[in-house]
């Protein structure tokens, strides 16, 4: 069955395209749900329109996230923390933690999953974070932990 996709639906593929998929499963899933319109001449002109509405917003979000990564790689950022005599951390620093520092320093809001970190912070000193806000940007932000 082809049809178009309305939203974009994971193994499927993204809003505007035109797919195969499986009889029972768009008639059971996609079509029921408002997810997927059968495909038809009319449908197929309607997804191109759908199709560059999703490159738009594609673009402009790509462009802030670049602008966000621009603000965000020269900065460092101060994490106090509780630490015992020898540098280790009661507890460990998390994606959480990161975000609401950013906030408060920087004044841009991060939301904990676009963040990664590779191994747990435990200790005091400098460490990376990962951020990816977009498919395309990714970028590295340097956290500094100091013992309170």
């Amino acid at each position: 069955m082809r049809v178009v996709l309305r939203s974009d639906v994971d193994g499927v593929g993204l809003k505007g395209d035109i797919c195969d998929v499986a009889d029972g499963y768009g008639r059971n899933f996609l079509l029921p749900r408002g997810l997927a319109l059968k495909a038809s001449k009319g449908a197929e002109v309607q997804a191109a329109s759908m199709r560059r509405s999703r490159d738009v917003k594609d673009a402009s979000a790509r462009a802030s996230a670049q602008e966000v990564a621009s603000t965000l790689v020269p900065t460092v950022i101060a994490i106090s923390s509780k630490a015992g005599g020898e540098g280790k951390l009661f507890g460990s620093v998390t994606t959480t933690d990161v975000a609401d520092a950013v906030l408060a320093q920087t004044g841009i809001e991060l939301d904990r999953r676009d963040l990664h970190i590779d191994e747990p912070i435990k200790t005091t000193g400098t460490h990376t974070v990962t951020a990816k806000l977009h498919a395309e940007v990714e970028f590295p932000i340097t956290v500094e932990v100091t013992p309170i």
